[in-house]
């Protein structure tokens, strides 16, 4: 089964110079792990970034009550990256070729 896991950030990290790096400042405080299938989405978060890291290709689409298509942004299999995001919002995943 593919999944998509997701931590929320509500600040990026800082190095010893204060500037900020593309890191999630640890602990997160909210993290979950969501099936890669037809339109799954994530619970609304609380955080303003997330890191996604996804096992499988999928597409992704962000906002209210997202539904992700065939179009939506993609992520190849074991890719990570980091999004910032409207609290309140959710991601929608979907499995892609």
């Amino acid at each position: 089964m593919a999944t998509a896991d997701i931590s929320e950030f509500v600040n990026l990290a800082r190095d010893a110079n204060g500037n900020i790096i593309l890191a999630g400042m640890e602990p997160s405080i909210v993290d979950q792990q969501i099936t890669i299938g037809s339109a799954t989405q994530s619970t609304a978060f609380k955080g303003n970034y997330v890191r996604i890291h996804v096992d499988a290709a999928c597409r992704i689409l962000f906002g209210a009550n997202p539904t992700a298509s065939s179009t939506s942004k993609r992520m190849a299999a074991g890719a990570t990256e980091y999004f910032g995001v409207v609290p309140g919002h959710k991601v929608s995943v979907i499995t892609s070729a």
